[in-house]
């Protein structure tokens, strides 16, 4: 089972990570000011991962491609890593609606 991973960044900023069972990071965060915030993208994220139509399939000026997850008024909750091909993008998408929606949230903040 996949998990959520609360953060505290070196700004003060919180932020998320998802990972798969595995324990490879399949979506990251923005940085978020309030850790309740953070907090309300896990949420976004477990509801808004249960439809294809949104995520968002990239590709970076380099060449390798990524996806973004987006609310339903369009904000970006989450970001994937840069992927060879999009095959491997495509299996992170999958990676992510299998992982989020039942989750488990982990904290490593001093707050």
């Amino acid at each position: 089972m996949g998990k959520f991973v609360i953060s505290q960044r070196a700004n003060g900023d919180y932020q998320f990570n998802l990972k798969a069972s595995n324990g490879q990071v399949i979506l990251t965060s923005q940085g978020y000011a309030a850790k309740t915030s953070c907090t309300a993208g896990v949420e976004s994220v477990r509801t808004n991962s249960k439809e294809d139509g949104r995520f968002e399939r990239l590709t970076a000026s380099n060449g390798k491609f990524y996806f973004n997850l987006k609310a339903s008024n369009g904000q970006v909750v989450g970001s994937s890593q840069m992927y060879e091909s999009e095959a491997t993008r495509d299996n992170g998408i999958e990676s992510v609606k299998n992982n989020a929606p039942d989750a488990t949230v982990e904290e490593e903040t001093a707050a």
